[in-house]
């Protein structure tokens, strides 16, 4: 069930959903998507759903992943992109295809131990790691042209906002288990522009390390 027709099959599944950019849907057609899950779950590795990757998190739907990919990049090239929540390392790797480098951060070591493997394996060189609190961002490497959050906060976190470039772009599910929705950040000088999109349904931004 990993076979190219299967994968064609949630291409035109996208498209049908409304994904449009042809740089998005064609990454997502060649990345082994089955990589990042476990070897039970290789199976349904095509189907346009979340799947779990243990820890209680999640590898978010094709759509989603190929949603705010698209919206991130529209409109503007985005050469250092911040990415809060590596996971399974699957919105990662699509990311590492169409900019030049991404910065991505993971509070639970064995998911991005598991991530960086996978990364190696796929000869991904233009990404790198560290084990921290996401809503601290990175700041070290600030200002991103591009933040995309896969986890959702209950507020957009202050730090995210001040590693955010002028002309940059925040791709972000914010609320809490009574509702979330996207939002998408645009700091021009600054100031900040939000625009309110879609329902969704994310995994809670938690602090700490473990």
């Amino acid at each position: 069930m990993t076979s190219q027709r299967t994968r064609d099959r949630l291409i035109t599944r996208l498209q049908e959903r409304g994904i449009k950019s042809l740089e998005v849907l064609s990454v997502i057609r060649e990345m082994p998507r089955h990589l990042f899950v476990d070897e039970a779950l290789a199976s349904r590795a095509y189907e346009d759903t979340a799947l779990p990757i243990g820890h209680s998190q999640t590898i978010s739907q094709p759509y989603i992943v190929a949603k705010m990919t698209e919206i991130l990049l529209a409109d503007s090239q985005r050469a250092n992109v911040l990415e809060v929540g590596t996971g399974s390392g699957y919105q990662t790797a699509v990311l590492s295809k169409l900019v030049e480098r991404v910065f991505s951060v993971e509070r639970i070591a064995p998911l991005q131990n598991q991530a960086r493997e996978r990364f190696y394996q796929l000869k991904l060189n233009n990404i790198k790691l560290k084990h921290s609190d996401g809503s601290w961002g990175w700041e070290w490497y600030a200002p991103y042209d591009g933040i995309i959050v896969t986890c959702a906060p209950e507020q957009v976190p202050l730090e995210l906002l001040k590693q955010l470039a002028p002309g940059g772009r925040m791709v972000i599910p914010v609320g809490s288990n009574k509702g979330q929705s996207l939002r998408v950040i645009d700091r021009v000088g600054d100031t900040f522009e939000e625009t309110e999109l879609d329902p969704v349904s994310f995994v809670p931004l938690l602090s700490g390390q473990i």
